[in-house]
């Protein structure tokens, strides 16, 4: 059997999908911005329906901010970018955010 060489494409795309964290990592960012934690609150992927805590989204910091894809889909969910004149985060990934109450 005939082995096709691995393309350069295929191992970026290969190593874009494994170098990520989980949304966990947006709890000091997003602290910035809430007052509460936004990693316990959940939301629903735009593209696929699905529903799920924040922390559950994988998170890519390579990219000129922070970038949370849907762990289901991989379709962009949020984005968050810090610039010195503000902060801007784009949740239209997202059909809505149900953060916890707090009492």
């Amino acid at each position: 059997m005939d082995r096709q060489p691995v393309s350069t494409t295929d191992y970026q795309d290969y190593q874009r999908y494994q170098d990520y964290q989980d949304g966990n990592a947006l709890a000091g960012p997003l602290s910035e911005i809430f007052t509460v934690d936004v990693t316990s609150a959940s939301g629903e992927c735009v593209t696929c329906g699905l529903v799920g805590p924040v922390a559950s989204l994988r998170l890519y910091h390579r990219a000129p901010g922070l970038v949370a894809r849907c762990p289901s889909c991989d379709e962009v969910v949020l984005r968050l970018v810090r610039t010195p004149r503000g902060t801007w985060l784009d949740l239209r990934g997202m059909v809505f955010l149900r953060l916890p109450r707090t009492e």
